[in-house]
């Protein structure tokens, strides 16, 4: 039996649907646009599950109320 891998990165969310550009993290100054780091932005949408990973940079975005790494696990339990 193997472990599942973890999400390089684990974000909380409120809302069942999320976006992602891959460069929300990235800094901005003047005359620079961070969206142009990251990748083309994707909408997503939590299932059951309880979270979605980006295919493009894997961030995983989870439900609050949901344990991150649960695969059974519903929005709100």
């Amino acid at each position: 039996m193997t472990t599942p891998a973890s999400a390089p990165e684990t974000v909380h969310v409120h809302t069942l649907r999320v976006c992602c550009d891959g460069a929300g993290d990235i800094r901005g100054g003047a005359g620079y646009k961070a969206a142009a780091l990251g990748h083309p932005r994707v909408w997503l949408e939590i299932d059951e599950r309880g979270y979605v990973d980006c295919g493009y940079c894997d961030k995983r975005f989870v439900i609050d109320g949901t344990p991150p790494d649960s695969d059974t696990g519903k929005p709100g339990h």
